[in-house]
């Protein structure tokens, strides 16, 4: 079939095998091209790892270490005439690439949530690797079920005041104004239970009991703090009283880690297109400004760009860089004074007139459509491809 974008809001309901197959393989690149990192970790455990932060770990981790790596995620295959996910294309193209370089790389596919997935985890562990270095937990998920069978959504809304702001829309590029009343308490502990760090601690607790953490393993779990200019709608709404409880897992692990001479950190990235991303109200128009101010800087960054100078420059090699909360920060680049005000600058005037002027909205429109496998160059996107891609999966289907 010959495959199109189909958007439908913020959602791209499609997504190209060929094309997500490209962006994996620059992503090896840029890797490759940073080069080898000698002391970096050999068996590598990420949760969450079919797209955005928790592919590129681990691709960094593999193709710049040699790591063996397990992939926890839960994904479609294709059917019918509907193609797979991209994180399914993506983790299929990884799985073959990484085969072809004699790298161990194995799958599993499933409600990450779940006791079962920890369990067939674990038995994997044990099968192949015996134990892990780095864990590297990066799952975005709309909802989850609780041990208890209870299921609960996450909200992205403002707390305690209503936000009024602007997105653009991705269609068309107009500019238009949103309104969002603020969240209600029981939102805001549906989405801590949903974004927060009460996961990421029973999986770290299931592996420590299991005995499948080695002498000195580190794990991680990524956040993202942002500019002043988004933080009615991210940092002091809902997904920010997440965040705010992934500072409170980190502290929490600390005890339990240090029994294995361990160390659990809360990495800040910086802001960048991610399925997650894209669906907060007014980031669009904060991301369009960011990109374009980076890139004239030479500071732009993507996902692979920041796994890779986090394993370079701070968890194997450089400083750790700690704030003083104890988290790694990876959004220093964006957070200087200079790229923060010019942006301040031009927050309030982008219009739909002068959106191209001012902003890299054709920039962020393309790392929409190329996290879904579109706009690579040397892809072919008239031509007819299968989109019944297979991949092998330890667990799940």
């Amino acid at each position: 079939m010959i495959i199109k974008p189909r958007i439908r809001g913020f959602l791209c309901t499609a997504a190209h095998p060929e094309g997500c197959a490209r962006d994996v393989e620059n992503q090896i690149a840029h890797v490759r091209q940073a080069g080898v990192l000698e002391n970096g970790p050999k068996r590598v455990l990420v949760i969450g790892a079919s797209g955005g932060y928790g592919l590129a770990s681990r691709i960094s981790a593999a193709f710049g270490a040699g790591a063996a790596t397990i992939g926890v995620f839960f994904e479609r295959p294709a059917e019918g005439n509907r193609t797979a996910s991209p994180g399914w294309y993506k983790s299929a193209a990884f799985t073959r690439l990484a085969a072809a370089e004699g790298l161990y790389a194995k799958n599993l596919n499933g409600d990450a949530f779940s006791a079962e997935m920890k369990q067939a985890t674990i038995d994997l562990i044990k099968e192949d690797l015996g134990q892990i270095d780095l864990v590297v937990y990066s799952l975005a998920a709309p909802m989850r079920q609780l041990p208890g069978g209870e299921l609960v959504r996450s909200t992205l809304k403002p707390v305690g005041e209503p936000f009024e702001g602007a997105t653009i829309d991705f269609n068309t590029g107009e500019m238009r104004s949103i309104s969002l009343e603020p969240a209600n308490q029981d939102e805001i502990n549906d989405t801590v239970k949903v974004m927060g760090g009460e996961d990421w601690e029973l999986w770290i607790q299931a592996l420590l009991e299991a005995g499948v953490l080695a002498e000195g393993c580190v794990t991680t779990n990524y956040t993202y703090l942002g500019s002043e200019v988004t933080w009615p709608i991210y940092y002091h709404g809902t997904i920010g009283k997440a965040k705010e409880d992934l500072d409170r897992a980190a502290k929490a692990l600390q005890d339990p880690m240090a029994g294995v001479n361990g160390k659990a950190y809360v990495a800040v990235m910086k802001g960048l297109m991610t399925q997650a991303a894209s669906a907060i109200p007014g980031m669009a128009v904060y991301l369009s400004l960011l990109f374009k101010v980076m890139k004239a800087k030479g500071t732009h960054e993507g996902c692979i760009e920041q796994t890779t100078r986090l394993y370079h420059d701070r968890l194997y090699g450089g400083e750790l860089a700690l704030d003083e909360a104890g988290r790694i920060r990876l959004d220093d680049w964006e957070l200087t004074d200079e790229v923060q005000n010019w942006v301040k600058e031009r927050w309030a005037r982008v219009t739909t007139e002068n959106l191209d002027e001012l902003t890299d909205f054709a920039g962020y429109k393309q790392a929409f459509l190329q996290m879904h496998g579109f706009d690579f160059d040397g892809v072919d996107y008239d031509a007819d491809v299968d989109p019944d891609v297979q991949m092998p999966l330890a667990f799940g289907g």
